[in-house]
């Protein structure tokens, strides 16, 4: 289990206010590292700060707003002054969907989910390394994708695009930053309820998908804290330019 320990270690998490954010931040304090608690609610950052000292803990919030190149260059720079320097582990979450037909839907919600999902992992991941590489110290960025990149579902062009980008850009970043021991490797989960697709899990639509799933359920999020933990660790150490399925076997479900 010493593989998985991260004392010593400073995570940052990416929009950690609420859902899958918040798990993955109790789950990497939970192995011993310092959290970095970064979202545009600073409110609730706080208050999940608190809960995670209470626990015996240690978190920092930090306000971030992934689209706008100013708030994250202010966000590191507070990182490495509240941290003593760059966060080791760097866990890109931050996401959001506008669900239309590609033909109704606005430029403008396609570019905010493009503008988050995947300008913001981009820019999120090259203060981090460019933190770490200053610094002269190995690191680990965890990109979350999603299924949606590799099969097809209706109205969700804008969001499926990006996480497909992500994906992909995960595996150049992890080719360009090898050589300074930065790994970069990506999550895909498949339907776990969050703020963003809860509406839709909870529908009658979403129950004829549930069906589809091979194990017939949703995911919990403690499923996710041991790919998590793998790939925020040194037990993966030597793995980048992966991306981790947890999806129940939706992806190999029959078509």
């Amino acid at each position: 289990m010493e593989l998985f320990d991260l004392s010593g270690k400073t995570a940052l998490v990416t929009g950690s206010s609420s859902g899958l954010g918040a798990s993955f931040a109790k789950v990497l304090s939970k192995a011993g590292a310092r959290v970095v608690l970064a979202a545009r609610r600073l409110d609730r950052l706080e208050a999940l700060a608190g809960e995670i000292e209470k626990e015996g803990g240690q978190a920092v919030a930090v306000q971030m707003d992934v689209t706008d190149p100013a708030s994250v260059e202010a966000a590191f720079k507070t990182i490495d002054e509240r941290c003593g320097g760059p966060a080791d582990i760097i866990v890109n979450n931050s996401g959001i969907a506008r669900d239309n037909w590609f033909v109704k839907m606005s430029e403008e919600d396609w570019r905010a989910v493009m503008d988050t999902n995947l300008d913001g992992v981009w820019r999120v991941a090259k203060h981090g390394a460019n933190a770490l590489m200053e610094a002269g110290k190995p690191g680990s960025i965890v990109n979350i994708a999603s299924i949606t990149a590799f099969r097809p579902s209706q109205t969700i062009s804008a969001y499926a695009a990006s996480k497909a980008a992500v994906n992909h850009l995960t595996h150049v970043m992890a080719l360009e930053a090898a050589r300074y021991g930065i790994r970069v490797n990506a999550i895909a989960p498949g339907y776990f309820k969050t703020d963003i697709n809860d509406e839709f899990l909870d529908s009658e639509l979403g129950e004829k998908m549930r069906k589809r799933v091979p194990m017939r359920r949703y995911g919990n999020y403690e499923e996710l804290a041991g790919p998590l933990l793998l790939l925020a660790s040194d037990a993966g150490s030597y793995m980048t330019g992966s991306t981790i399925t947890v999806d129940g076997g939706h992806l190999v479900s029959a078509l």
